[in-house]
């Protein structure tokens, strides 16, 4: 395996028509490391998706973490192993595009707490073999930004939207201006309709990993079979 500066626990969509528009979209295949052309729809696509395109298509289950001092990738592997066999899948209506604080994602419709439920165990099994934060890393969250109860959930499992406050998403875009954001969701919604999964489920764990010198890359997906 690639030598990985962090790993994260996502949602990425099986190989099919859903995914390959997502990650066309976002210019890469994080399965492949494959750069993309991003289509023409009348959007500035690269300028829009910067952010987006280094983490990869994804929904967020556990954030990036570094390995914790003589964890090894092995562990991480049985662990998720391990967890993948114990969880159930998780379904939900659909999926629809909605303007999330200034960026675009894609967002569940419909009852999520079995979702927050089954991301927070993730977050609760793994956290042993997490790292605890830098200071840096711990600056670059803002937590004078943050609310009490989002800074003792940084200080506790490394990030202040897991627990209650998660929150899954799949974002398209990055933070843009109001007028920007309005154009992009139109498109979108249309670009986008034809493929969306309905019902959506989520049925697998995803292992992503950040190598040295470019954005993450999927390494292995864990079916959810409890």
């Amino acid at each position: 395996m690639t030598v990985m500066k962090r790993f994260a626990i996502y949602y990425a969509p099986r190989p099919g028509a859903f995914a390959d528009l997502a990650h066309r979209w976002l210019g890469g295949d994080p399965a492949t490391g494959q750069t993309l052309d991003q289509p023409d729809l009348g959007l500035p696509a690269a300028q829009i998706t910067q952010e987006p395109r280094r983490y990869g298509f994804h929904g967020t289950i556990k954030p990036p973490f570094r390995l914790a001092e003589g964890a090894t990738p092995d562990d991480l592997d049985a662990a998720l192993s391990d967890l993948a066999a114990a969880l159930k899948p998780v379904a939900l209506p659909g999926l629809g595009i909605a303007n999330l604080d200034g960026f675009l994602a894609l967002v569940p419709e419909g009852d999520a707490t079995a979702l927050q439920r089954l991301a927070a165990e993730v977050v609760r099994v793994l956290d042993p073999l997490r790292a605890p934060l830098t200071q840096a890393e711990i600056a670059r969250r803002r937590p004078e930004r943050l609310t009490e109860r989002q800074r003792g959930l940084l200080d506790r499992w490394g990030y202040p939207f897991v627990m209650e406050e998660f929150r899954f998403h799949l974002t398209l875009t990055d933070r843009l201006d109001p007028d920007m954001a309005a154009r992009a969701q139109q498109v979108l919604v249309a670009h986008f309709a034809p493929v969306l999964p309905r019902p959506f489920a989520i049925e697998d764990l995803c292992l992503f990993g950040e190598p040295a010198d470019g954005p993450f890359r999927l390494i292995h997906r864990y079916a959810l079979t409890g």
